[in-house]
């Protein structure tokens, strides 16, 4: 599943691209980093982003995690896109402003699901949420098409 050192840094730019060039990124503005069965993300918080209550939507929550556990997964897939089968998250505490850090492995490497773990960090560091994913491989090709470039 995966090739050279070289190729797969090629790879993991790819995916840090791909991600940056998906729609719904312009509303977050989050950041990506990947490298081999790992990934980060940071998103920053806006008021924007809060329920009634001022803190945080869980919603931004999973969408850190999802996307963190997801590059990952696909950090180790360098021909097709990668599905998220389901997803499990455990929310610790909430959050009204700052900065979220996901920081994701995989944890269960396979030829057809690949298992994914992440925490999520606040702007001070602490833990504020757990999340588990699995991904299906799926028959989407990593091309141009889905801006892997």
């Amino acid at each position: 599943m995966t090739e050279s050192a070289g190729s797969d840094l090629d790879h993991f730019r790819k995916l840090e691209r791909m991600y940056a060039a998906a729609p719904i990124n312009r509303w977050f503005a989050p950041s990506l980093t990947v490298l081999s069965g790992r990934a980060e993300v940071r998103i920053p918080l806006r008021p924007e982003f809060h329920h009634a209550a001022g803190a945080t939507h869980g919603a931004v929550y999973f969408k850190a995690l999802d996307d963190a556990t997801f590059f990952a997964a696909n950090s180790l897939v360098t021909d097709v896109f990668v599905l998220t089968a389901s997803f499990e998250i455990e929310l610790l505490r909430p959050v009204v402003g700052g900065a979220f850090r996901a920081v994701a492995q995989v944890t269960e490497p396979g030829e057809r699901r690949i298992v994914a773990e992440g925490e999520l960090f606040d702007g001070d560091g602490a833990l504020v949420a757990r999340g588990r994913g699995r991904f299906a491989l799926s028959r989407i090709p990593l091309s141009p098409a889905v801006h892997y470039r």
